[in-house]
């Protein structure tokens, strides 16, 4: 009964899948964790043509705020996100990817984790908790400035933002907020593509010459969408969430915004 307690606790199966791995490795924990495990990846790759739509997205700054990491971890229900299992898996792939500091998704998954990699767990607690798992995205950002994060809507959306200056945590947790909030493309007009702004202006003239606008009008009006254009989808150019009398870019000092990435459920 010993063995039979220590292997549930180890796996988190249940009695009679662990009573049937003991007796065909033998007696032997460890052998039939490994059966528990593959019998985990085998009723997993059973799960493949499932969507993982709800999930988790989890976020750590390091303490000079140089460096911040973001991945989000999914299952099939809201009510296996809130599961203390799930939870708990996700709380130590942040502790590992902190710890590991791998630089993308392929290597996490292949990190070592709990007597086997980040993907076998994943497989096997899929199998122990019934639901398609799946670690989805996984991103790191550094900076010589400063690097902050905000979670919003407990964990359905991450930001990590960056600036060019050290010493800026509370600036970049507010840039962080307001890309959380209202989901900028881009930071600055500067870095969206020609490409866009000619079908941008295209569609303007179109609408502008069907409501029959002269000419000589429709390029000074077509520079004026083009700036509210700018104002939903450059962060800068964004009026800041906290006071709509400011922009973003207002509200920075001098700072400037080096990067962010932003994932959402």
């Amino acid at each position: 009964m010993e063995k039979l307690k220590i292997l549930r606790e180890k796996t988190g199966a249940g009695m009679g899948d662990c009573q049937a791995a003991l007796a065909e490795a033998g007696g032997e924990i460890d052998q039939a964790a490994e059966i528990l495990r593959k019998k985990g990846i085998a009723k997993a790759a059973k799960r493949s043509d499932r969507e993982a739509r709800e999930g988790l997205v989890k976020l750590a700054v390091s303490d000079n705020a140089k460096t911040g990491y973001i991945v989000e971890i999914n299952a099939e229900t809201d009510f296996v996100v809130r599961s203390e299992k799930f939870q708990n898996f996700a709380a130590k792939i942040l502790d590992l990817i902190t710890v590991k500091q791998p630089k993308d998704l392929a290597e996490l998954m292949s990190l070592n984790f709990d007597g086997g990699t980040v993907k076998e767990n994943l497989d096997s607690l899929s199998g122990v908790i019934g639901e398609k798992l799946d670690v989805k995205r996984y991103g790191k950002l550094t900076s010589d400035g400063t690097v902050a994060a905000y979670s919003h809507l407990g964990g359905k959306i991450g930001v990590l933002v960056a600036l060019d200056k050290e010493g800026q945590s509370d600036i970049a947790y507010e840039a962080a907020m307001q890309v959380a909030a209202a989901n900028p493309k881009y930071i600055a007009p500067a870095d969206v593509a020609a490409e866009e702004i000619a079908k941008e202006k295209e569609i303007y003239r179109e609408q502008l010459l069907k409501e029959g606008k002269p000419e000589n009008l429709i390029e000074k009006i077509t520079a004026g969408k083009l700036e509210k254009f700018y104002e939903e989808i450059c962060l800068l150019k964004q009026e800041y969430i906290k006071d709509d009398k400011k922009r973003v870019e207002d509200i920075l000092g001098g700072v400037k915004v080096e990067k962010f990435i932003r994932y959402s459920l």
